[in-house]
Parts: C-alpha cells; sequence; structure tokens
C-alpha cells in the first residue's frame, strides 16, 4: 500500500494533486534558500501568532508551504510522496486537498490558541499528520475488512506522535491540531453510507 513503484512519469499521472504539493513545497523552499530574498519571504510566509492576531490571517496557511532547513522539507516531502498517493486514489482529488489543507490550517489555528503570542513556526507536518489522522478514520472503519492497515498506519501514529513530544522544536499543536482535523475529515469522507453514494455516482 504504501510502497511505491511508479516511475516518476507515471506519479504524476496518477497522483496530480500530491505531485503538485510536492512541487509547491519545493519551490516554495529554493524561494527562500535564495539571497537576499529568501528571509523575507519566510517572514512574510510564517505563521507568528500575535502577527496573526493583528490579521495577517494568510499566515496559517502561507506557513504550511515553508520550511525551516533542508532536511525539515525532506522529511515532509518523503512521508508526502509516500502516504499521499494512496489517500490521494481512495479519497480523490478534492477530497484529498480538503484533508491536507485545512488539516495544516486547523493544525496552525490550534497553534494560534495554544501557544504563547511569540510563537512561530513553518511546515507542512500538521498536513502530513491531517493524512495520517484520515488513514486513521479509514483504519477505523475497515478494521474488519482490511485489518492490515490498521496494523500498519496505527504504530505509524504512534511512533510520530513519540517523537512530537521527544524532539525538540516540534510544533505539538500543528501535529496534534492536523491529526485530529484528518481523523474528523476521514471519518466524514470514509463512512460506510459517503462510500456507498460515492460508487452510485
Amino acid at each position: 500500500m504504501f510502497i511505491r513503484t511508479e516511475n516518476f512519469r507515471q506519479y504524476i499521472k496518477f497522483y496530480p494533486v500530491v505531485s503538485t504539493l510536492i512541487a509547491l513545497n519545493i519551490i516554495a523552499y529554493i524561494i527562500t534558500s535564495l539571497p537576499f530574498i529568501g528571509n523575507m519571504v519566510l517572514y512574510l510566509g510564517m505563521s507568528v501568532n500575535w502577527l496573526i492576531a493583528e490579521g495577517e490571517w494568510w499566515r496559517v496557511i502561507t506557513s504550511t508551504f515553508l520550511h525551516g532547513d533542508f532536511f525539515h522539507i525532506l522529511f515532509n516531502m518523503f512521508s508526502l510522496f509516500l502516504f499521499g498517493p494512496e489517500l490521494e486514489r481512495i479519497a480523490g482529488k478534492l477530497r484529498f486537498i480538503t484533508i491536507y489543507l485545512f488539516s495544516g490550517i486547523f493544525g496552525n489555528v490550534a497553534t494560534f490558541i495554544i501557544e504563547s503570542p511569540d510563537y512561530a513556526s513553518v511546515g507542512a507536518s500538521g498536513s502530513i499528520y491531517g493524512i495520517f489522522g484520515a488513514y486513521a478514520a479509514l483504519a477505523y472503519y475497515t478494521k474488519n475488512t482490511i485489518p492490515q492497515l490498521n496494523q500498519i498506519i496505527m504504530p505509524i501514529i504512534v511512533i510520530g506522535l513519540i517523537m512530537t513530544f521527544l524532539q525538540p522544536g516540534i510544533n505539538i499543536s500543528a501535529h496534534i491540531g492536523g491529526l485530529i482535523t484528518g481523523f474528523l475529515f476521514g471519518l466524514a469522507y470514509f463512512s460506510p453510507k459517503n462510500i456507498l453514494r460515492w460508487r452510485r455516482k
């Protein structure tokens, strides 16, 4: 399920949303790495609680496409590359986009509510954890029909949460907020009633 065997062209063709999101994140990282303008773009887009409180609401969105360093974007994009395609295939393009974007946004909203006014963050981790949350909802609905999904995804989530609390410099609120948001979207999207409705269309 999470083993990628497609070549580059096949991957882009089969998973256009995931491919586009990876490309946007990479482009944003390249721009923020440029001399002179890079730091300015990073500052204008990062999530800063007191600036959001001042009305710069776009930061809860733009910060999900920005990353602090190479290993930060490498880890997040590798996770999206690995776990995104199957969810895009199962949920469909539009539903996948809503899971990804709203998980990142509400992860930042949770950060705004919980953390101090001077708290600042960047990264797609909230969106990545939203994908995990959606898988958790799918595993809940299919625990009797696809038990291997539960056996795969739950250890990933548990390990991810443990690392969230152990590693320094991690936005815990964004991770938890994204996970919960993705799970709630998954509960709505993957309910047996909704799945049946999709198949009838």
